[in-house]
């Protein structure tokens, strides 16, 4: 399989997948709340924070063109409509150490809100220690999975 890597960003996102956020309309983060029902379709986030890492990879663009796994109309939440979702394996590397990650990407058509710039990626990942907004990441992506422009 073909790797190719990019430079980002870290930003601050809605800080509604991690909880965190003051005016979210879900009870808990996003991420605590779908890891069971991926885990049912057969997708284990365990390992990784719930919550996602914003990575600005802007002036580029990325598009997920083969994503490894999608769920199409997923009812994760009672009072919701359904929403599609895929994930697509990458590797994050910050001070010189490598961390498994999944590219996280709940299609916008579907969404309620909170949505991404074109330029962001959304990255599951285990806690990374001393990570802060503006650290400057390498993301690498399968190319057959994702494009980037």
């Amino acid at each position: 399989m073909t790797w190719q890597t990019v430079t980002g960003l870290l930003t601050r996102g809605h800080q509604v997948a991690s909880g965190q956020a003051k005016n979210s309309p879900y009870e808990a983060g996003t991420i605590a709340l779908q890891t069971p029902h991926f885990r049912n379709l057969g997708l284990d986030l365990s390992g990784y924070f719930p919550g996602t890492l914003n990575i600005s990879i802007a002036p580029k663009t990325f598009t997920l063109i083969q994503p490894r796994y999608t769920f199409t109309n997923l009812q994760w939440h009672p009072d919701f409509s359904p929403e599609t979702f895929s994930f697509s394996p990458c590797y994050i590397e910050h001070r010189q150490q490598r961390y498994d990650g999944l590219i996280y990407y709940p299609h916008p058509e579907t969404k309620l809100g909170h949505f991404q710039a074109p330029a962001t990626l959304e990255v599951l990942a285990p806690l990374i220690p001393d990570l802060t907004y503006g650290d400057r990441l390498q993301l690498s992506l399968h190319q057959a999975e994702v494009r980037i422009e």
